[in-house]
């Protein structure tokens, strides 16, 4: 999902997808490990996926703080 994108939802969707994509990666770690699973790459994906709505939080948080 694109950052744009990201940035309409509100914070109790961000939330929830943080938690989906913290358990999503958590999964594919242990898979991977275990040799389950091959593409590695997804790590990734999800990983900078959990950064960007990271980003976001914070980004809202620190506008909250300045008002």
């Amino acid at each position: 999902m694109e950052l744009k994108e990201l940035r309409k939802k509100n914070d109790q969707e961000l939330k929830k997808m943080l938690a989906e994509g913290r358990e999503k990666l958590r999964e594919l770690k242990f898979k991977v490990s275990s040799r389950q699973y091959k593409a590695i790459r997804d790590i990734r994906k999800h990983g900078k996926q959990i950064a960007r709505i990271l980003t976001i939080q914070k980004e809202r948080q620190k506008d909250i703080e300045k008002k």
